[in-house]
């Protein structure tokens, strides 16, 4: 998966090692792809930008940004394609991040002959689009479905780059590609301010993060990927931005992940808000307050970016999938499922954000203490319920291991939040029932002959969501249940320096490839229990894994090191950024050091 990501936290697109743009949904991250030869390499569509007499192409991001340099040797010239989708600062503090692209082409020497291939193929690559001119740009119309349209504007000839022929580059040049008509004039010196300023943006917001040293430059770019997955106009963050990229080749575990899941995001913003983006964490909070409007109401496992709960999914049959492996699949039927675990993840964010960034109770308002209180009263009501769990089974519902642990974070968070806002009459009840439900899972959940805590009560399959135990303080590093699921986890869902998510047959056969944020999982809990060396040489392995841009997937081939399943994946930077901090800095975020902070 040697794509690179470009975007603006309104939409994203991948861009090939040949310049050319195989992903692009607009406006949004949502919306049906205009460029989607990602999915079909015939029907989808793509924007290629290339050039005659190729002798050497390089490519990759800009200092600490998400602009992408393409850079072409030619026999009659040299130039770069600088891809990116604006984001910067307005005059009045705003941030502009419009749904459109930008292509510009800066001639270093020489007089190459550049090639446009501009192959749009709307809502999902239907029926290709239609082209019509005008002196200030050429539209974009679809030609089947619901009705879309785009403008390209460029001081490029029009009718050349329709008919395909070679380019004489004179001058530096530039694209933008726009979902909306431009009310003011596009020029060759608005493009660069723009440039210049979303580069200046970039700058600045790193500069800001908190990052380890040893690592830097991976976690960077692993955090810019996780900001690119934030969709600005509401503050929900996308698991990643493509949907139907097979998790195995030929199989049908194909999933749309340009969604919000409550679990996912967060993880995320409990991140962000830990290294100095509080902005980000801030912003997702106040989505969350706008699901939750009456006490009746409980959270949905997941979301559309704009707050919608109905999310269904559908198979788009005309296109064949990712190289052949289909279905292709809008929508996820995940929003109908009960997953328990979301609760505790959402709890611990609001319980991160508010006592680690805020430190002041009159940051935290009677409107979130409701959210708190009604989440926290739904774990009371419902944890003995089984559920779908972390991994979305769409077989019957079990008693999940993980969901039950994370409904015991829930309420032990909860009592933390109450008496950090003085509200002391719920931490008795909170308490008595997060007793019960560790009473319930160190009985239940532990299986005897394994040594280990199992998938589900009863079950006799391992499920590497246990080793996060650790990272939630459920039970110590020195736990003797703790070393035997690490220990069992390594005999049994390890594969080939990665790990399973789980081994056993579910209700699309038996899993095949590792998940990446599983392995960083072990990593963790290698580290925690003592065994540090070897949760070093592991990192240093899987690291070595990530593409030539620095970005991982949802799964990986054990056997080739081949990335599959969505991408860029949220939760794969995520996991990679908390063991770098783990493993420089020996830094894990426990009671202790929160409240230190209080």
């Amino acid at each position: 998966m040697n794509y690179a990501v470009i975007g603006n936290c309104t939409s994203a697109a991948l861009i090939s090692p040949e310049c050319s743009i195989d992903w692009l949904c607009l406006p949004f991250f949502d919306s049906p792809s205009l460029f989607g030869r990602l999915l079909d390499d015939h029907k989808g569509g793509h924007f290629r930008i290339w050039a005659e007499d190729v002798l050497d192409v390089k490519q990759g991001y800009t200092h600490r940004s998400p602009i992408l340099k393409t850079r072409f040797t030619t026999k009659s010239g040299i130039f770069e394609v600088m891809d990116y989708m604006p984001r910067f600062l307005a005059h009045d503090g705003e941030v502009m991040c419009p749904p459109e692209i930008h292509r510009n082409i800066h001639l270093i020497e020489g007089n190459p002959q550049i090639i446009v291939e501009l192959k749009p193929c709307p809502n999902y690559g239907l029926a290709p689009g239609s082209f019509s001119v005008s002196p200030d740009y050429l539209k974009i119309n679809s030609t089947k479905g619901e009705y879309n349209s785009f403008y390209l504007y460029s001081d490029l000839d029009f009718n050349a780059i329709l008919r395909g022929e070679p380019i004489e580059l004179k001058a530096s040049s530039y694209f933008m590609l726009s979902y909306h008509e431009k009310l003011a004039s596009v020029t060759q010196e608005r493009i660069y301010l723009e440039y210049e300023r979303t580069k200046s943006y970039w700058m600045d917001w790193v500069y800001r993060v908190k990052a380890p040293q040893k690592y830097r430059e991976m976690v960077l770019r692993s955090i810019i990927t996780l900001k690119l997955l934030m969709f600005q106009k509401t503050g929900a963050f996308v698991a990643a931005p493509t949907t139907s990229l097979p998790e195995i080749k030929g199989g049908t575990r194909n999933w749309d992940y340009r969604f919000c899941w409550v679990r996912d995001a967060s993880m995320i913003i409990d991140l962000f808000a830990r290294i100095g983006h509080i902005i980000a964490s801030e912003n997702f909070i106040k989505f969350i307050l706008g699901r939750m409007l009456l006490k009746k109401e409980n959270i949905s496992v997941m979301y559309g970016i704009n707050g919608e709960r109905d999310i269904k999914e559908q198979a788009l049959e005309h296109l064949k999938g990712y190289e052949g492996s289909g279905p292709v699949r809008i929508g996820n039927a995940a929003y109908q499922q009960r997953q328990n675990d979301v609760y505790g993840e959402l709890i611990e964010a609001i319980y991160s954000y508010f006592i680690i960034n805020a430190g002041s109770k009159k940051n935290f308002n009677e409107e979130l203490w409701t959210v708190v209180r009604s989440l926290a009263n739904r774990v009371v009501e419902t944890w003995q319920e089984p559920d779908c769990g972390i991994w979305e089974r769409r077989g019957a519902m079990q008693h999940f291991v993980h969901s039950k642990m994370m409904n015991w974070v829930a309420l032990d968070r909860a009592v933390k939040i109450s008496r950090f806002v003085g509200k002391e009459k719920n931490v008795e009840r909170y308490l008595k029932v997060a007793e019960e439900i560790k009473k319930d899972v160190l009985k239940n959940g532990w299986d005897e002959e394994l040594n280990s805590f199992v998938m589900f009560y009863g079950s006799k399959d391992l499920d590497a969501s246990n080793l996060l135990m650790l990272h939630y303080g459920f039970l110590e590093a020195d736990d003797p249940r703790i070393i035997g699921t690490v220990e069992a986890s390594c005999k049994k869902l390890l594969r080939d320096g990665f790990v399973m998510r789980y081994t056993a047959e579910d209700e699309f056969g038996v899993p095949e490839n590792a998940f990446i944020v599983c392995t960083f999982w072990l990593i963790n809990a290698l580290y925690l229990t003592g065994r540090r060396q070897e949760a070093r040489e592991m990192f240093q392995r899987v690291i070595g894994y990530v593409n030539k841009f620095g970005l991982l997937s949802e799964v990986i081939e054990s056997k080739t090191g081949v990335l599959r399943g969505n991408f860029p994946q949220g939760y794969s930077h995520l996991a990679l950024i908390q063991t770098a901090l783990l493993l420089e800095t020996n830094y894990q975020w426990n009671d202790e050091k929160r409240s230190a902070l209080i």
